[in-house]
């Protein structure tokens, strides 16, 4: 099993995290694994459709769609 060190943890993390494990009933090594094993575990978060539309055209210089003029609403269907 491997191990890891973490170098300059900021002491207001070290103490939530104290505080997060106690309050779960466990050790902050317990909570440290639970914590990165949920993590790497997650499913990615979709990603936006709009942002990822946008960073595919912007090698080409974005693209400028012509909008068709606004036109009166049609009157509804009778269904008489």
């Amino acid at each position: 099993m491997a191990s890891i060190t973490i170098r300059n943890l900021d002491d207001d993390v070290k103490t939530r995290l104290r505080t997060r494990a106690a309050g779960n009933g466990r050790s902050m090594e317990a909570e440290v694994h639970l914590i990165l094993r949920e993590a790497v575990d997650r499913e990615p978060e979709p990603e936006n459709l709009a942002s990822f539309i946008r960073e595919c055209f912007a090698p080409f210089g974005g693209v400028e769609l012509e909008l068709p003029p606004r036109e009166p609403m049609r009157e509804p269907p009778k269904f008489d």
